[in-house]
């Protein structure tokens, strides 16, 4: 996920040093404990992305319990913050970092080269290098689950999409959004309102409520805060959660969450690291891999609804449903250009450099 958070963000707020459990005395006992540290661009909060990264970490203690020693690092501004932040886990023994932000990148680079021998893994960035593995979650495939339950739900045929930034993973999400809304009502539009801003909990309201007041009746979004499900509960509209379940903030409103599981990911990492095998590469997973579900219904979701939802989740999981494959006619963008053949769907590398908005969108990428 994520670029560019504003600078007013105060880095490193936050740290948790995990204790790690006394291994008994066996034969690998004698192996000290892999340390492995994350960086989050947030703070940890009850729900959201930074809350799943910390979920996926509290995971890997419990897998690797009495193997592993973590420290997580908040609220870290993109860009020199980073930077020093990565490097000071780096010279205090960190054997693997997790930078769990696209606007990473480039600082987790740069002092990979500093350390050779350490590893590090880049959430949702595209550049590799000898020690610098990256990895994604398909956040598009829940986001066309979740279009198919709004595109049933909404009385209007309108939806809101409250976004960080037009990068390719965002919009990748707006579209797969729409194509599901469509999937059940040809005529349904989602109107997007870009933030250029991650973390901004006034202005992620303000955005849902002017989206309500141009007739939107189904919120989504793609910020770090429970803001928009908040908004949509006051109004007495509908939300789609995303990351977590929020029904905590929005228990009329939430139709589903997108949830988004990444403990699985980091032990395996880990293991790979404590048995020598750990490689460079980009993983990118989706229903199939458990990294992306929809889940945590809520009570305005009618059950005909819940089960055509989790048959399509089925189907995705299967390979049977792709929401980019153009089946019965070309997909085309929104002012009418063609961009998925019929018959034919996105290749990954497509997908990677999305910089479009499909048919139903209101709205442009700035």
């Amino acid at each position: 996920m994520y670029k560019n958070l504003a600078a007013t963000l105060v880095a490193a707020c936050f740290v948790v040093s995990a204790s790690a459990q006394t291994p008994k005395p066996t034969a690998l006992a004698s192996q000290a404990p892999l340390k492995a540290a994350f960086v989050y661009v947030t703070p940890v909060l009850p729900a959201g992305w930074t809350r799943q990264h910390e979920e996926g970490r509290l995971q890997l203690e419990r897998d690797l319990a009495g193997k592993v020693q973590t420290t997580a690092v908040d609220n870290v501004a993109e860009g020199p913050d980073a930077e020093r932040v990565i490097r000071d886990l780096a010279a205090q023994g960190n054997q693997l970092i997790f930078t769990t932000s696209f606007g990473y990148m480039e600082p987790t680079l740069r002092v990979a080269r500093e350390f050779p021998n350490v590893k590090f893994e880049n959430i949702t960035g595209y550049k590799q290098a000898d020690n610098v593995a990256t990895a994604n979650a398909r956040h598009y495939e829940g986001r066309y689950l979740s279009g198919v339950a709004a595109g049933r739900m909404s009385k209007t045929g309108v939806a809101g999409f409250v976004a960080g930034f037009p990068i390719p993973e965002v919009v990748q999400g707006v579209n797969a959004f729409v194509l599901g809304m469509r999937s059940v009502n040809p005529k349904a539009q989602v109107k997007v309102v870009w933030l250029n801003a991650w973390f901004d909990p006034a202005r992620e309201r303000e955005a849902a409520m002017a989206l309500m007041d141009q007739g939107a009746d189904v919120l989504s979004f793609q910020v770090a805060t429970t803001a928009v499900m908040a908004a949509a509960q006051e109004r007495g509209k509908m939300a789609i959660a995303f990351h977590s379940d929020m029904r905590k903030d929005a228990p009329d409103a939430q139709l589903l969450a997108i949830t988004h599981h990444w403990g699985n990911y980091y032990a395996a990492r880990a293991k790979a690291v404590q048995s020598g095998t750990w490689k460079p590469g980009d993983t990118w997973g989706g229903v199939k891999d458990g990294m992306v579900r929809v889940e945590h219904f809520g009570p305005k979701l009618p059950q005909a609804v819940r089960d055509e939802v989790l048959a399509r989740q089925k189907e995705m999981a299967a390979g049977k449903l792709q929401p980019f494959q153009a089946v019965k006619a070309a997909i085309r963008d929104n002012q009418g250009k063609e961009r998925i053949a019929r018959g034919t769907q996105l290749t990954d590398e497509q997908l990677h450099h999305m910089d479009w908005l499909a048919e139903g969108v209101i709205g442009s990428v700035k």
